[in-house]
């Protein structure tokens, strides 16, 4: 295991104590930090009990609390990055999930493999992000700024918290503004996946950036170029 995943720490919320006990063992002996809760109220109170977690693996349905209203009270002060465990074949859940800002999801059974391939890619991210991109310059563009070093981004000079896949997708889009950038680069750079067929996640997080830009300036910056990808308007 590479040196940049070494210890992550990671907090599973599921209460399938046979496969939180499972993803404890195998998620330990590649190196990781794992602590588990087994129903969404404790596990929302770990969440946001001060300790850092670079990822969250977050199930749906559970006892006290479900995952969306785990998720929907943690995005109201952090934007730790949050891995939905959905059920296969339902849309529904994976749509709502991302709606309430999860950054990416896995559908159940999953392959062992894929679920430490979707912790790498999201953990990447918000390494890169926390890292400020290296030398990468500030962006100003069409009254939205982003600053990679201090991860902000402003609209018309107000302050927007978004979730990091959402402050990534914002950058890529800025990275290449008046261009088209396809739904499969988005998933490839950001994601870290190839573009599945029928994959609503890209269409998800554009449209929460949407709410949040449209939320304090008027206007739509993000134009859809219908069946391809989107593009930045540079005014």
């Amino acid at each position: 295991m590479s040196k940049e995943f070494h210890l992550q720490s990671v907090l599973v919320i599921d209460d399938d104590i046979e496969l939180t006990d499972m993803l404890s063992t195998y998620l330990s002996g590649m190196g990781y930090s794992v602590n588990v809760k087994n129903d969404g109220e404790a596990g929302l109170s770990e969440a946001i009990s001060g300790h850092h977690y670079d990822l969250i693996l977050l199930d749906v349905m559970m006892p006290k609390m479900d995952g969306f209203e785990v998720l929907q009270k943690l995005r109201a002060s952090h934007t730790t990055p949050v891995l939905m465990l959905t059920a296969r074949g339902d849309d529904y859940d994976r749509i709502l999930g991302l709606e309430l800002g999860a950054d990416d999801y896995l559908p159940k059974p999953f392959n062992h493999r894929e679920l430490v391939a979707r912790i790498k890619a999201i953990v990447r991210r918000y390494t890169l992000t926390a890292a400020g991109g290296g030398t990468e310059q500030d962006l100003l563009i069409n009254g939205i700024f982003l600053s990679p070093s201090s991860q902000q981004v402003k609209v018309n000079d107000i302050a927007l918290e978004l979730t990091t896949t959402e402050f990534m997708v914002l950058r890529l889009l800025m990275l290449n503004a008046a261009q088209r950038v396809t739904k499969e680069q988005i998933s490839l750079k950001v994601l870290g996946k190839p573009l599945q067929a029928f994959d609503r996640s890209i269409d998800m997080h554009v449209s929460n950036l949407r709410k949040k830009i449209s939320a304090v300036a008027p206007g739509d910056k993000i134009k859809t170029l219908r069946g391809v990808g989107y593009m930045l308007l540079p005014e």
